[in-house]
């Protein structure tokens, strides 16, 4: 008893001190001033309320502890400690010297600041992702809470939450008996106290400064949390009224599975929102509070359901159900989603929204800045809506996916056993996947780990193999019903992970409406959960064939100012160039691999992808030319001015290719593609409306005749003889007659040397798509025709189109007029549209003649070692 008396003593002191020591400062400067302004009259009433405290008041205590022992000590006792529990209280609340940490403030309690993940909703109001640290969407209305899942909570974690003001003292009681006597059961938190350490994280707090000197103390320091705790709880009780405790509390809790608050819980384990909730799937969620992993029902449904007839029986301990109905629930199924995985990725946003989400996180961060507004996209809860058509963006995905599952499908029969890594002479790459593996991080990591044994690294990377979920491919699938996509688990090393997704054709596809810049539609990739890198933006390919368009707009814009019906010979053409102080030659082939020496037009030229002629237009109109109007029509990636420009030689993006030839279809405007148009706080208050944003940033950069006359250009490669024509073979959706395909569509594909690249540009009236095909390697690809533009991009915008005009996601309207735009055309357009042959048959096939041989022929390559470009 002594020890424990000297430590409380000393305890007391260390506590005590620099109170006493700044209050006796204090008084002797306060006692100075007295003195000095009021004089004697304070002296003496100075002297008499000291000898009323001397003679009146401690030296009768002092003789009553003498003569009583024992009941003085006690007196003591309790006075002691009053008084240290109004010290401590004040330390608790002012955070005195920065002893116990921060409290809430009464600011912070009128206004609990709850993390809230901000929403991300398509055009027609349905929600395709979020942003979140917490992922919550909480719970406004008290009314939404089913009552049943109220007395299943009450029944269970504290059945007097009615009586008490934040703290049950029964329930404190029996924990201190049950600690004394080893035989605890049973906590005594109430849930006002949970609500206290869930909505201002008391216990998560970190740093003296954030916890205090004596909340960093070991064990002790756990009694100041919970001090913090109870100090919080009693403070909401007063603040707010037991149902918005009780509200508070649903929106606060971790359910699991990173979900957090009971409408985002409900959601994942059930696909319900609150008030559908049944008294069962009520019972599992309140269940989870005890152990969010040992009781979840995804993980472990046995355990949940024995946790869930617990809670069940303890609501018919308290009367909420009878002992029939708990007993006839308990026999019930868990009733939880079977769609475990699809339920999580809904959650966690990692579905297609995931190759622009860090897009709209620039959009707000810079109307954010621009006018000086704080937002954080995890914690505020925010309703971004964006441009983006919900049936076009699903339809983009269907198209792509099932198109891409054959394209693959071929192309790993293509190659069978060999390697798809070929240098242009179609010779294997040696040491492929040994150069590609030192860029990973696994291999990083092994030689951090193995810094003097390279043996050792490779051994790890080649053989230890680890069970690996990869992606793959559904070939069993027949329609849209069935999942094109599937995940398997494979024991891989992590070279052979890497050697298996080295395999694996990439695609990107955009679309937007020219008229308003729009974006409808971005998929930039096969599935974001295993393919990060986005194909619309991030990534930048050359375009090959894709980027006459924007030549030919240089020759008929520019300076030069030539008509789509002047004429170019189809005839061998050399360049000779310097580059960097080296004198070079340039030869293009046409993709065809002959000449017909004949003059052509630009527009049969453009339509044909005719090489010989792109490559003298751009001659004619200078490369630095054709570089300027590129990056007129939008283009913001380096374009060199190089013999070859004309031919699509540069790196650009998808995004920026559909930016351009949205010009083409808007008089002549460069318009930002848009992909947010307004923002909401989490009340539903618009903070801002970016409705018309890029309809008044435009910028007219070509004249709108130019504008008309490449889109007539572009009509050329669909409605004849051109590269694009297949797009309209077997093309019949509902209700379109085959003059208004004809009158509506204009394309231009695009494949690049070697066939790396495949891409395919369509345009409508108030739809610009792009689409890409190839492998994340340049070296990986088709070794012949298959691997044009025309056969693998051309059909996913075929299958998209197909679907978006059959469900009604899309109206087809013909290209307007010039008498329609009010347009006066200067320049012959009309009598060059007569060298090609409307198309007679939908099921006409031009290559129906080509040999299996001739399809997969290597491309045909100018022998010149300078001469690596072969484009169509």
């Amino acid at each position: 008893m002594k020890k424990i008396r000297v430590f409380f003593s000393t305890l007391w002191k260390i506590i005590t001190f620099p109170f006493v020591w700044i209050f006796s400062k204090l008084w002797s400067l306060i006692r100075m001033l007295l003195v000095r302004i009021i004089g004697q009259p304070y002296v003496r009433f100075e002297t008499n309320v000291s000898d009323f405290w001397l003679h009146r008041v401690r030296a009768p205590y002092r003789a009553f502890r003498r003569r009583h022992p024992w009941p003085g000590r006690i007196a003591s006792f309790g006075i002691n400690l009053i008084v240290l529990l109004l010290v401590y209280w004040f330390v608790l609340e002012t955070n005195f010297l920065y002893l116990t940490g921060e409290t809430p403030s009464t600011e912070e309690l009128a206004n609990p600041d709850l993390a809230v993940a901000s929403e991300i909703y398509t055009a027609d109001g349905k929600p395709i992702g979020r942003f979140f640290t917490e992922n919550r969407t909480p719970v406004r209305n008290f009314d939404e809470l089913p009552k049943h899942l109220i007395d299943a909570l009450i029944a269970t974690e504290d059945a007097r939450f009615y009586e008490h003001g934040g703290i049950d003292w029964t329930a404190m009681g029996r924990v201190a008996y049950g600690v004394v006597t080893g035989n605890q059961r049973g906590g005594g938190s109430t849930i006002t106290q949970q609500v206290a350490k869930n909505l201002f994280k008391i216990r998560k707090k970190q740093g003296i400064a954030r916890k205090g000197l004596l909340g960093s103390i070991p064990v002790f320091g756990l009694f100041v949390i919970k001090s913090k705790e109870w100090l919080t709880a009693m403070k909401l009780e007063r603040q707010y009224s037991k149902q918005d405790i009780l509200l508070m509390y649903f929106n606060t809790v971790d359910f699991g599975s990173n979900t957090y608050g009971v409408r985002t819980a409900a959601r994942v384990y059930f696909g319900k929102q609150p008030q559908d909730l049944s008294v069962q799937e009520g019972a599992v969620l309140v269940g989870l509070q005890k152990a969010t992993t040992t009781y979840n029902p995804f993980l472990n449904p046995e355990r949940s359901k024995e946790r869930r007839n617990v809670v069940l029986a303890q609501m018919a301990k308290y009367g909420y159900l009878t002992a029939a109905q708990s007993d006839s629930i308990a026999g019930l199924d868990l009733g939880v989603r079977t769609d475990r995985e699809k339920a999580l990725q809904e959650e966690e946003a990692v579905g297609y929204e995931g190759y622009f989400k860090k897009y709209i996180a620039e959009a707000v961060a810079k109307w954010a800045e621009a006018n000086d507004e704080r937002v954080d996209l995890y914690t505020d809860g925010l309703k971004i809506y964006t441009t983006i058509d919900s049936r076009m963006q699903s339809d983009a995905i269907k198209a792509l996916v099932s198109n891409m599952r054959k394209t693959q499908r071929e192309f790993k029969g293509h190659w069978g056993s060999r390697n798809p890594w070929i240098y242009e002479n179609g010779q294997e790459i040696p040491n492929f996947l040994d150069s590609a593996a030192k860029r990973t991080e696994a291999y990083k990591a092994l030689a951090k780990r193995y810094p003097n044994q390279p043996d050792s690294v490779w051994y790890y990377l080649k053989n230890r193999k680890h069970p690996v979920r990869v992606f793959a491919w559904n070939d069993k699938a027949r329609t849209d019903d069935e999942p094109q996509i599937t995940r398997t688990e494979q024991e891989f090393s992590s070279l052979d992970s890497l050697s298996y997704y080295k395999r694996m054709l990439q695609a990107g596809m955009f679309a937007m409406d020219p008229q308003t810049g729009y974006i409808k539609a971005w998929v930039g990739g096969l599935d974001y959960n295993y393919f990060k890198y986005d194909h619309v933006r991030q990534a930048k390919r050359q375009p090959g064939s894709t980027f006459k368009p924007i030549m030919y707009c240089s020759a008929i814009d520019g300076p030069r100012n030539l008509s789509p019906c002047y004429q170019v010979k189809d005839q061998p053409f050399t360049k000779v160039y310097e580059e960097k102080g080296e004198v070079k030659k340039w030869s293009p082939q046409n993709a065809e691999g002959y000449f017909t020496y004949r003059d052509m037009t630009l527009r049969e030229a453009m339509a044909r992808s005719i090489n010989s002629v792109a490559a003298q237009v751009t001659d004619l109109v200078t490369p630095d030319t054709v570089a300027m109007y590129a990056h007129k029509l939008g283009i913001k990636s380096r374009i060199q001015p190089v013999p070859s420009v004309g031919l699509g030689s540069e790196d650009v993006s998808l995004y920026e290719m559909v930016q351009a030839y949205a010009t083409f279809l808007n008089g002549g405007f460069r318009i930002e593609p848009q992909l947010v148009i307004r923002i909401e706080d989490r009340d539903g208050e618009v903070l801002a409306d970016f409705k018309d944003t890029a309809v008044k940033n435009r910028t007219q950069v070509i004249r709108p005749e130019s504008a008309f006359l490449l889109r007539n250009m572009l009509q050329g490669g669909i409605t004849g003889g051109g590269t694009s024509s297949r797009l309209l073979w077997q093309f019949n959706p509902k209700g379109v007659s085959r003059q208004t395909l004809y009158d509506s569509f204009g394309g231009k594909t695009g494949t690049t040397s070697n066939y790396s690249d495949g891409w395919f540009m369509g345009v409508t009236t108030d739809l610009v798509t792009g689409v890409w095909v190839g492998g994340d390697d340049r070296s990986i690809h088709f070794k012949g025709r298959r691997g044009e533009g025309a056969q693998t991009a051309l059909p996913i915008y075929k299958d998209f189109m197909l679907r978006i005009l059959n469900s009604g996601a899309y109206i087809l309207k013909p290209f307007p007029t010039e008498q329609e735009l009010n347009l006066i055309v200067t320049k012959e357009y009309k009598s060059c549209q007569t060298w090609y042959a409307p198309i007679q048959s939908d099921t006409t096939n031009y290559f129906e003649n080509d040999s299996l041989e001739d399809l997969f022929a290597p491309p045909i390559v100018e022998p010149r070692p300078d001469s690596t470009l072969n484009f169509n």
